[in-house]
């Protein structure tokens, strides 16, 4: 039986990740893989209401880290690992490297305690593979000036976002086995192409 696969999208807001679902999407189906497609902070009728509340709401930021940690662990209980028991392959917009990335990061929640939300969170369960689409911060904010509804996190200035590309990259090159980073500046084709690739790799 084909071991069942958890893959989690990653970067900052205007990097790309929503347009690239639909080609997960198309690769997971030519290989005949039943999936879950979810996302973070959500996923669960518990964690959609702290979405809400986390992309609209101001807060400080160790509530912010908490309320993720929180909505994660309804996500890994309810959605993702019964799932993976099920056979099926889990497809998350964003998991645990975005709290590292913007909470730590980005609002400077020391590691360590986000280190410890983990451990207890997760108790070391991790993503099989990571997508992480890296792109210039300039080139990601002339593609969020398109959209007219942004919310919170979309609305930070530049040096948030730069602060997040690079605890991204940092959490990139501490974790290699799992990671794949990805030029999201490059063209639809190109990134399509990796995406097949790496996706492909999995399935035996």
């Amino acid at each position: 039986m084909r071991k069942a696969r958890f893959i989690t999208l990653e970067g900052i807001d205007g990097a790309g990740k929503s347009t690239q679902m639909p080609k997960i999407e198309a690769v997971l189906k030519s290989h005949g893989v039943e999936y879950v497609m979810t996302r973070e902070p959500g996923g669960t009728p518990v964690g959609e209401k702290l979405r809400e509340i986390l992309l609209h709401q101001a807060m400080e930021p160790e509530t912010e880290a908490l309320m993720m940690f929180a909505s994660r662990a309804e996500h890994i209980a309810t959605v993702i690992k019964p799932a993976l028991e099920k056979g099926k392959w889990v497809i998350s917009d964003r998991f645990t490297d975005a709290s590292f990335a913007y909470q730590g990061g980005g609002r400077g929640i020391p590691f360590d305690r986000l280190e410890n939300l983990e451990q207890w969170v997760q108790k070391g369960f991790q993503p099989d593979l990571t997508l992480l689409f890296d792109v210039p911060v300039e080139i990601a904010r002339k593609r969020l000036s398109k959209n007219e509804s942004l919310d919170r996190f979309e609305h930070e200035r530049e040096a948030f976002f730069e602060r997040v590309r690079k605890a991204y990259l940092d959490r990139a090159s501490r974790h290699p086995e799992r990671f794949l980073v990805m030029d999201s500046s490059l063209s639809i084709e190109a990134i399509h192409a990796g995406i097949e690739q790496a996706i492909s790799s999995l399935c035996p």
